[in-house]
């Protein structure tokens, strides 16, 4: 496959193109700042502004899919800035038609009925602007109908040996699937 990945020098987003050269597939790596990026088989680097939606738009002609992994975390206003980008790729996603997987967070998940896990008090405070921010893009792309997207909720991070474990059994959270 020939994959667009935003974000690709994040902690998500480095997984992912690890994962995705592994196997084979063609990866172009969409990042603010290209050097930060070593050469690899099958990687291709392209500086653009993921809030640039032309930029992107010219990078995503000719991919199968482009996975976003974009977040806001570098920024002094986080939701605002995810928000942006995210407007911002999924109009590159709709004028290219490129499917749009978007890896977006555990806070949107559900922990029982009705209770998402941001809305619980056991949300961490500093992940709350992040959270929002990819509810909030999670709302938006349910009312897109004009683009063909996923959007994949991983579980909320839990390093080992944590004493605070703010996570409930990842087996109560439901995924978003459309």
């Amino acid at each position: 496959m020939r994959i667009a990945l935003i974000g690709a020098t994040g902690f998500i987003g480095s997984a992912i193109r690890q994962e995705a050269l592994s196997r084979g597939h063609h990866v172009t790596a969409i990042v603010s700042n290209p050097a930060r990026l070593p050469a690899a088989q099958g990687l291709e680097v392209q500086g653009a502004d993921a809030l640039d939606s032309q930029q992107l738009r010219a990078v995503l002609r000719g991919h199968d899919v482009v996975i976003s992994a974009f977040s806001g975390h570098a920024n002094s206003d986080v939701y605002g800035y995810y928000l942006k980008g995210m407007h911002s790729i999924i109009d590159a996603a709709r004028a290219t038609g490129v499917r749009l997987l978007v890896v977006g967070g555990a806070g949107s998940l559900e922990v029982e009925p009705g209770v998402q896990l941001l809305d619980t008090l056991s949300f961490p405070e500093q992940w709350k602007a992040t959270a929002e921010g990819a509810r909030a893009a999670l709302k938006l792309l349910r009312e897109t109908p004009d683009v063909d997207w996923t959007v994949l909720s991983p579980p909320a991070h839990d390093p080992p040996g944590n004493p605070h474990r703010t996570v409930p059994d990842r087996e109560r959270c439901r995924d978003h699937v459309r």
